[in-house]
């Protein structure tokens, strides 16, 4: 039978297990409310404490209910001599000049299929995203380098969560919108400008862009 201090033990234990299962996917990535919608509910009950927890690592949860989504970032504390006061735990990572661009372009193209108040959720054929960047290449370019080119750049954006490729159907992917979090409004009103300096950068051969 279980006695009194058994109870107790057992009480807390469970919030602490159910804080784990929380935490330790957000750790590893994305936490999508369509992908595991239980695992989202424990957070939406625990969001306080999963706060509090991550805290300690450094870490801030960043969590939009309207839109399904959830991950951690690194919190951007300094000290008086502006040095950061907690190593960063969360690393960050420089993108290709490709992944930049396709993201801009993914980011807009949400932005216009939003505004036409269709489905919520964007697929693109990959013939849909070569034709999106096609405009940026110099006339003449090789197509067959250019496909395999949008290939290697959506698995690179589909490796950082901003797409996932449909199960059954390799050409056709979903633009996932936490793409929203990392391209924002500013940044997309910039949008303009951002593509002009782009169409200075294509100029290089196609070969090269792969870097």
């Amino acid at each position: 039978m279980m006695n009194v201090a058994d109870t107790n033990t057992y009480h807390s234990a469970r919030p602490i297990q159910e804080l784990s299962s929380v935490v330790v996917p957000l750790l590893k990535g994305v936490l999508y409310q369509g992908d595991n919608p239980g695992l989202w509910s424990t957070l939406l009950s625990l969001q306080a404490s999963v706060r509090d927890y991550v805290a300690v690592l450094g870490l801030e949860l960043m969590l939009d209910e309207a839109e399904g989504y959830a991950f951690l970032r690194s919190r951007q504390d300094e000290n008086e001599d502006g040095q950061a006061v907690l190593p960063r735990l969360v690393a960050r990572r420089q993108l290709s000049y490709p992944v930049s661009l396709l993201l801009a372009l993914l980011r807009k193209k949400l932005a216009e299929f939003d505004a036409s108040g269709g489905d919520t959720r964007l697929i693109l054929s990959r013939d849909e995203v070569v034709e999106l960047i096609r405009i940026f290449l110099p006339a003449g370019s090789n197509e067959v380098k250019l496909i395999d080119q949008v290939d290697t750049t959506l698995n690179k954006i589909a490796e950082l969560g901003f797409i996932r490729r449909l199960r059954g159907q390799g050409q056709m992917i979903e633009v996932r919108r936490i793409i929203k979090a990392f391209v924002d409004a500013q940044w997309l009103a910039d949008f303009d400008e951002r593509l002009a300096e782009y169409r200075q950068q294509i100029a290089q051969p196609l070969e090269e862009m792969d870097g």
